[in-house]
């Protein structure tokens, strides 16, 4: 261990590069379905927690603009998800006839999976209610957005739902946000219209119940989970009984995929160098940091604190905990055809013939 207490990222103090050699070897390198990478040297930066971490492949939500750098930097180990823009003027028209546009952009650029965003955050974005908003998944605009990435020959990733906790606090007025079950009706309406695989980001918006998450597989075939957002993740699962975790991935073993939700940005660039180096160890161990607390959750027996501060703690009992407190992991011990399938076969299974296809040369 080191002095790395005041790191949000490192409350125990690890040495995050030693730690790595401490974890499973498998036959194949690991695949992250879920990041969103920019920047320049924080890109490098996360190449190497990656690769320490056994990552050989990462999916990336990187906007449309910046997939040459982040290319060049990575070559065949990253492949590209195609988003919207987030931070435009007119969300109507960056979430619809905007993204058409995008979606063509990125299918030339070999992006072969669209995401489409319904995190309640979204619904502040307009003032409506909920129940009639423009951004909803199955609204008029979002069907004619997915309809597009399908014709193009794309699969969906969706953000439906968020944590428990926010329902209770952040998205209390449901008037404008919607309760947490609302969500879905939206989401399983997608799931009746379209065939093409649906990939569940943050296992589906509700980890926090296994046996409704059960219902949605079982009701539709296309529909897959991603284990992204590890704060999340740590956090609810380390709730569940072991015997429910367990009985929970085996039922559904080639259906979850393996994700973190790493987010880069360029904000090294450009850092004076004396600050650079502390910015750069920092910037380490936040990426290595959210490997290293999956992998413990998922293929160990480790019993103790996660070495990741958990603000939404803080939500519920903000007497009781702070920003800087962290929840106990439960390592779930996950056998190794588990292991496998959640790591790198399901990935490939479903998402290598997509991104081997031959791109067409004519678009609609």
């Amino acid at each position: 261990m080191n002095n790395q207490a005041s790191n949000p990222a490192n409350l125990l103090g690890l040495d995050y590069t030693k730690e790595a050699a401490g974890f499973k070897k498998f036959e194949q390198p690991l695949i992250d379905v879920h990041t969103h990478l920019i920047g320049n040297e924080s890109v490098r930066i996360y190449q190497r927690a990656a690769a320490l971490y056994g990552i050989g492949l990462s999916y990336s939500m990187t906007p449309l603009e910046y997939l040459p750098i982040i290319k060049q930097i990575m070559g065949e180990t990253v492949r590209f998800i195609a988003v919207p823009r987030f931070r435009g003027s007119d969300p109507i028209y960056d979430h619809g006839a905007g993204y058409i546009e995008r979606l063509k952009g990125y299918y030339k650029q070999g992006a072969r999976i669209a995401k489409f965003w319904t995190a309640p955050r979204i619904f502040a974005l307009l003032d409506r209610p909920f129940a009639s908003h423009p951004l909803k998944l199955n609204s008029p605009l979002r069907l004619q957005t997915i309809q597009a990435a399908c014709d193009l020959g794309m699969i969906l990733m969706v953000h439906v739902g968020d944590p428990d906790t926010w329902f209770k606090t952040k998205y209390a007025d449901s008037a404008r946000f919607g309760g947490k079950r609302e969500q879905y009706d939206s989401l399983e309406d997608i799931l009746s219209r379209f065939t093409v695989p649906v990939i569940a980001a943050h296992m589906g918006g509700w980890i926090e119940d296994l046996n409704f998450l059960s219902r949605l597989l079982e009701s539709y075939p296309h529909l897959y989970l991603d284990s992204s957002a590890t704060k999340w993740m740590v956090r609810e699962i380390s709730k569940h009984a072991g015997k429910d975790v367990q009985r929970f991935f085996s039922r559904w073993k080639t259906r979850i995929l393996f994700g973190s939700d790493i987010v880069s940005s360029d904000s090294l660039e450009g850092q004076a160098a004396e600050s650079r180096q502390m910015s750069e160890q920092l910037t380490f161990e936040l990426y290595a940091s959210r490997y290293w607390a999956l992998r413990k959750l998922f293929e160990s027996d480790y019993h103790g604190p996660s070495p990741i501060a958990d603000p939404d703690l803080s939500l519920i009992e903000p007497g009781r905990y702070s920003e800087l407190d962290a929840p106990d992991l439960h390592g779930q011990s996950l056998d190794q055809d588990l292991l496998e399938r959640l790591y790198y076969k399901n990935a490939a299974e479903l998402l290598d013939p997509l991104f081997m296809e031959k791109t067409k040369t004519e678009i609609p």
